[in-house]
């Protein structure tokens, strides 16, 4: 890809502080891979049955909302945030189709952006996010998820908190 063109794109996409929702969830992965890299290996490429994979072959997926969205004017109130958690009836591996209903990952990472302000809401920042790790088993039987919902299941934590929360909530699997 030339150079230019490369720029373009990611001026496009990335350039300005609220990313778009078409591409705010690859931002947001990028984001979960700089914390676990290298114990996890980002592998939502096409159509993964996850978005990352430890060596054990431990899936683990990551849903993302913000309270503010690049659409948003000075008479916009912040988005309630639900995020999709609804069981599917297979996954793909590789090219092939497998009949597994259930969920795909024994991990999810919700992540929210809940800074609302114009002024300062980036959510190219990592740090301006929180993350919730929760064991897919632990997740109600149901179609989407709220917020309040996640967090009677997971505190918060930070960027910098993200790795050793998500190695514990692995550890505690095996347990």
């Amino acid at each position: 890809m030339q150079e230019a063109l490369r720029q373009r794109l990611i001026d496009t996409l990335l350039g300005k502080p609220l990313v778009g929702n078409a591409f705010r969830g690859t931002l947001v992965e990028a984001i979960v891979a700089e914390a676990l890299d290298p114990d996890w290996r980002w592998c939502a490429e096409g159509w993964a049955s996850f978005d990352f994979v430890a060596a054990d072959g431990t899936g683990l997926e990551v849903k993302q909302s913000a309270a503010r969205q690049d659409w948003h004017d000075d008479r916009s109130s912040p988005c309630a945030s639900r995020f999709d958690i609804a069981s599917r009836t297979g996954r793909w591996e590789g090219a092939t189709w497998v009949d597994a209903p259930g969920r795909a990952a024994a991990l999810y990472v919700f992540a929210h952006h809940p800074v609302f302000d114009p002024a300062i809401a980036d959510h190219r920042e990592p740090g301006q996010w929180d993350f919730y790790v929760v064991p897919a088993s632990l997740l109600p039987q149901q179609r989407s998820l709220g917020l309040t919902g996640v967090r009677a299941l997971a505190a918060a934590t930070s960027f910098a908190e993200l790795r050793g929360a998500v190695a514990s909530a692995k550890a505690d699997l095996s347990r």
